[in-house]
């Protein structure tokens, strides 16, 4: 199985008054596109634009259990207590398949 490899994120840079003018297109791009804008004032960082649903994502990572989760996941994972996604599918398909043959 090969492994396509995450691109970086486009980041853009843009001054605040540029994107005042076009913001509803600069907001189309970064929702469509999944990309980054970085507003400026004076050529100075201030503000950054993401997709609403990744900054959803960020805040969820932000709760402290969420990332004791992650954190014990992550332990399972590196003492060898975990197993591919294509065991468990077949594991639940094999006992779907069970159920139904009682059920008959």
């Amino acid at each position: 199985m090969t492994r396509k490899r995450k691109q970086k994120p486009m980041v853009r840079h843009l001054p605040i008054t540029k994107a005042r003018i076009n913001l509803g297109a600069v907001v189309k791009q970064v929702h469509l596109n999944k990309e980054y804008v970085i507003l400026e004032k004076d050529g100075i960082p201030i503000v950054a634009l993401m997709d609403a649903e990744e900054f959803e994502d960020y805040l969820e990572l932000q709760d402290p259990e969420v990332k004791r989760h992650i954190a014990a996941s992550t332990k399972e994972y590196r003492e060898g207590k975990s197993f591919p996604a294509e065991d468990l599918i077949a594991e639940l398909e094999e006992k779907e398949g069970a159920k139904r043959g009682r059920r008959r």
